[in-house]
């Protein structure tokens, strides 16, 4: 019995210690009116988008759990009227363009559910995609009330905020 309880005890160790390396930190962009919580992946000498992502599918925008993004005040996002508040952040990738949607179901990992969610989409914001000459190894979003910018390999998209 007592081999039982150590087996298991050293089986369970060994699993969440896999575990926890796996797992992408989770890092928060902040300014005045918005925040972003994300799984921050690493490049790690792949091809992101058009290999690990592939174009002409939804994206969660981060790694683990859907990225979320909280808004203090009402914003104009992207042109779009969105009320304050939290919503999923999601990516359609294209490789000329991105459509970034906001959608009001929280707590959803990744983007696997999407489809059966989609219809509670409440802005979807068409953006060009800029081509950087330096990769980004870390997917890094940033804010500053005016703009949300999502960086990634060598790819960039921005998105204007009016408070």
């Amino acid at each position: 019995m007592k081999k039982t309880v150590l087996l298991l005890s050293f089986l369970f160790s060994i699993t969440s210690l896999v575990f926890a390396q796996k797992a992408s930190p989770h890092v928060t962009a902040e300014s005045k009116n918005v925040k972003v919580t994300y799984g921050q992946p690493s490049k790690k000498g792949r091809v992101i988008f058009g290999g690990l992502e592939k174009f002409g599918t939804v994206w969660r925008t981060g790694a683990d759990e859907a990225t979320e993004i909280t808004f203090a005040k009402d914003v104009k996002f992207g042109g779009k009227a969105v009320k304050a508040g939290t919503y999923t952040l999601f990516s359609k990738l294209g490789e000329k363009e991105w459509t970034i949607i906001l959608n009001s179901e929280l707590k959803q990992w990744g983007a696997y559910g999407y489809e059966k969610i989609k219809d509670k989409n409440v802005a979807e914001v068409t953006v060009p995609v800029k081509t950087l000459s330096t990769p980004v190894e870390k997917l890094t979003i940033t804010t500053d009330d005016k703009v949300l910018t999502i960086a990634w390999d060598t790819t960039q998209v921005s998105v204007p905020m009016e408070f």
